[in-house]
């Protein structure tokens, strides 16, 4: 086994040295990248290969743009595509990896074996787990669960998509306001987290809304609001902000809660972000607003 292993480092450095040889014989010839390592749409070098059922192998974020666009057919061959599946193209993949590998001397870089993409049914399982995790009133599995769902956004805006669009938004506000029913202050850590992943889990569906909109949550977010901590003061106007755009029917449950008006006019006196400025705008816009569209005369005390 060793002395394969011997040989594949050789044969990568003679690979190696003769692409640093080239390089320093023709000094401004361009490197020119294989055809077929070429997306078809974008024509850039493919990061994450996968064939549909057509047969043709596209970069992965662009046939999701092409199909997200509500193209049905394969842009190569113009069929109908049978199916949506993309198979990633290992074969491909590594042929790519180790051409970038043999021209590290022009300056490529080695594409990293990219993650697989959640799916719909990841995120129902991750979610239905949430929700059993919350009638048991395990604040830790909840947070797990939580997090886990955060790291999983934050690998690919395909995956924050998917996450969005598979309810998570529903769970976590019936998180939310269960959690926020027992104690805000003993579970202050999960409620914070919940809130944070709520700035883009919106829209949140009809039950979502009713849960996130009811007197326990928009209490529990005004604490936020109103506390020291910059980021919970961020998140509560963000989501109250989307909540308000959702259903302008909360604005009377909202201005029932004492010192909120204050709390929002204190985040546009002293700012944290300008987006936080305009969304903290926003909110006090509608709240200036009626159901007949007069105009209300909002008073607090400095």
């Amino acid at each position: 086994m060793s002395m394969i292993f011997s040989w594949r480092r050789r044969r990568a450095g003679r690979a190696r040295a003769r692409a640093r040889a080239r390089k320093d014989e023709f000094p401004d010839m361009e490197l020119s990248i294989p055809t077929h390592f070429r997306c078809p749409i974008s024509l850039d070098l493919m990061k994450d290969p996968v064939t549909l059922s057509t047969g043709i192998t596209y970069d992965r974020e662009s046939i999701e743009k092409w199909i997200d666009a509500g193209n049905i057919t394969c842009p190569v061959t113009n069929q109908v595509l049978r199916s949506f599946d993309q198979i990633p193209n290992h074969a491909i993949r590594k042929m790519i990896q180790d051409w970038c590998v043999e021209n590290k001397s022009y300056g490529i870089e080695r594409i990293p074996t990219p993650r697989i993409p959640i799916t719909p049914y990841d995120v129902s399982e991750i979610c239905s787990t949430i929700e059993a995790a919350t009638q048991h009133r395990d604040a830790k599995k909840c947070l797990d669960l939580l997090r886990k769902m955060k790291n999983l956004a934050k690998e690919s805006e395909r995956n924050k998509r998917c996450i969005v669009q598979n309810g998570a938004g529903c769970s976590l506000a019936a998180c939310f306001e269960l959690f926020a029913s027992f104690s805000t202050e003993e579970f202050t850590d999960l409620l914070k987290e919940i809130l944070s992943a709520l700035t883009w889990t919106f829209p949140l569906g009809e039950k979502g809304k009713s849960k996130l909109g009811s007197a326990i949550s928009l209490r529990c977010i005004s604490l936020f609001l109103k506390g020291d901590d910059l980021s919970s003061r961020k998140h509560a106007v963000l989501v109250l902000k989307e909540l308000i755009s959702e259903d302008q029917d909360l604005v009377n449950r909202l201005m029932e809660i004492e010192g909120i008006v204050e709390a929002l006019f204190q985040v546009v006196k002293v700012p944290i972000c300008p987006t936080v400025t305009k969304a903290s705008l926003v909110v006090i816009y509608h709240m200036t607003i009626s159901e007949n569209g007069e105009i209300i005369t909002l008073k607090f005390v400095d």
